[in-house]
């Protein structure tokens, strides 16, 4: 079994930067890939990123390529994902979680909320 917990969240203005951060516990952290997802109210979850178990071959959402970048520190169990130029449009709940399978989560956290202010 693995949990996460993720931190980092919080209210910013529009343009500016914040780093969320998913810390796991459990020995299997490192034999996954990881994942950032998203919930705005109303809305169905989204991808947002992710990344291998070894930090190769990120992948981003359309909407935040160019202003997001995921990594992770498979020596500290910790994920991260690092949030510049920020809009309005980027608040949500921000969920990490690891991918078990092709398409698989089993593994959720329980969310961190990103408030983006105009």
């Amino acid at each position: 079994q693995v949990q996460l917990v993720e931190s980092g969240g919080g209210l910013v203005q529009a343009g500016g930067s914040l780093r969320l951060s998913c810390a796991a516990s459990g020995r299997t952290f490192s034999t996954y890939a990881m994942a950032w997802w998203r919930q705005a109210p109303g809305k169905e979850r989204e991808f947002v990123a992710s990344v291998d178990w070894n930090g190769g071959r990120p992948d981003y959402a359309d909407s935040v390529k160019g202003r997001f970048t995921i990594s992770r520190n498979n020596a500290q169990n910790t994920g991260y994902l690092q949030m510049n130029s920020l809009k309005p449009e980027d608040s949500a709940v921000y969920y990490c979680a690891l991918r078990v399978a092709p398409g698989k989560y089993d593994y959720w956290g329980q969310g961190t909320q990103v408030t983006v202010s105009s």
